[in-house]
């Protein structure tokens, strides 16, 4: 079998995704998840947290829900349906922190769940946590020739 005629073959037995409809979902996922969000804010901000104060509880409930649809097995169903559209929030953060702690659940709470939680989340936690120190040291440095 020759190289063109493989191609066709994978060409020919591939699933064809359907993009519009791909989009539209993950577009009203992460619509109904920005929607949950702001009425989380806006419960917070009737309870007197107004603004920017109420951002920090509020990302802390959607992680939170997020973590327990993950453990109840339905946030794996919703990113079925919705794509990237439930991936990308803060809430797919917090499904890819669970969903390795439930995978593992078997080996126990400290070797199994305590440490699959950081499998995939570990590495986006360090990256992040060493480009925040190294950008605080370019504006310190900054800082300090300004003076």
């Amino acid at each position: 079998m020759t190289k063109e005629e493989y191609l066709a073959r994978v060409r020919s037995v591939r699933p064809r995704a359907n993009l519009g409809r791909n989009v539209l979902l993950s577009f009203l996922m992460g619509g109904a998840i920005a929607l949950a969000g702001q009425l989380v804010h806006m419960g917070f901000a009737r309870l007197g947290l107004a603004g920017e104060a109420a951002d920090a509880p509020t990302a802390v409930v959607l992680v939170g829900l997020a973590a327990l649809l993950t453990a109840l097995g339905v946030y794996d169903r919703l990113v079925e349906w919705g794509g990237m559209g439930a991936v990308l929030p803060i809430t797919g953060f917090a499904n890819a922190m669970v969903a390795p702690a439930m995978e593992f659940r078997r080996e126990g709470l400290v070797l199994g769940m305590g440490a699959r939680m950081f499998q995939v989340a570990g590495p986006v936690l360090a990256f992040g946590l060493m480009t925040a120190f190294l950008v605080g040291l370019g504006h310190l440095a900054l800082g300090a020739l300004h003076r």
